[in-house]
Parts: structure tokens; sequence; C-alpha cells
């Protein structure tokens, strides 16, 4: 399963952007089995890890879900809540105790409205997330399903 960290908040993002982002979190915590999200689900908020395990999820008919990836410390949970129609495209439970910091959705695209540079780092980090999520997901569905697995040419 791949394991390795998404691009963190604190690489990707300036710290004139990363102070203005922290401004509008709070912190949250879940216990361990807590469902953050499910696929489908309205996409309004959004987490960056402080301790603790989140594993996310894909719905496969007929099947149980199948684990895509396990996100840990400084690690974004959720890109859904970036791009319309806003719905999670994953599902994620807390595998441990979880503490993080959420953010309220709506208001920090509403900064990233009013900040076009803002705006642009954080969809760079978002988009980044986003193609290692998908690379994640192919990787993990070959090995789960596919004859052979993923190979070594993955």
């Amino acid at each position: 399963m791949i394991t390795t960290p998404t691009p963190s908040m604190l690489r990707a993002l300036p710290a004139e952007h990363r102070q203005r982002l922290m401004r509008v979190a709070r912190e949250v915590s879940f216990p361990q089995g807590a469902r953050l999200f499910e696929e489908g689900g309205k996409a309004d908020r959004f987490w960056i890890i402080r301790t603790g395990t989140v594993e996310l999820d894909m719905h496969v008919p007929g099947r149980s879900a199948a684990v895509i990836e396990i996100l840990r410390h400084n690690e974004l949970v959720g890109w859904s809540w970036l791009f319309t129609p806003h719905a999670w495209h994953l599902g994620a439970t807390a595998t441990t105790p979880v503490r993080a910091y959420e953010f309220d959705a709506p208001a920090v695209r509403m900064m990233c409205r009013e900040d076009p540079a803002m705006g642009r780092t954080i969809a760079q980090w978002v988009g980044e997330v986003l193609a290692h999520r998908l690379r994640s997901a192919r990787v993990r569905l070959l090995d789960l399903y596919a004859p052979y697995g993923a190979g070594s040419a993955v």
C-alpha cells in the first residue's frame, strides 16, 4: 500500500499564506473509528492532521471499501472542498485517535477569491495532493483487483 506523504502545507505554502490560513483553523479531535466523511457527501471542510492516522477509502460495489492511502502528521485530509461540486470523492476514517486543524471550506474559498496569489498557491498545493492521491488510488486498485497486481512498471 502507498504510504508516502503527500505534499505538506508547510512546504507548499509561503509563510504569509500559511499564517492567514491558520487564523481560520480550529482544533478538533476524532476518536479511533470515527468517520470523517463519506464518498458523495458535502465537502464543506478539510483538515491537517496534527497527530494520529486517517485512512482514505473508496467504495467498491459488491465488496468492502478499498483503503487507498493512510494519512499522517501534517497531511491534508480532503481536497474535494476546493472543486465544484464540492462532494467527497473518497471516504475517510480515523484509524487511531486523531487531533487535527479543521478549516471551513467556504471561508477558505472566499480568502482565495479575495487574494488571487493565495488562491493560486493553495490550488497548486491541493492539486499536487490530488495528483498524489490519484496515483495512490491507481496503484492500490491494481494491487487489489488486477490479475498480477500493479507490477513493477507502475
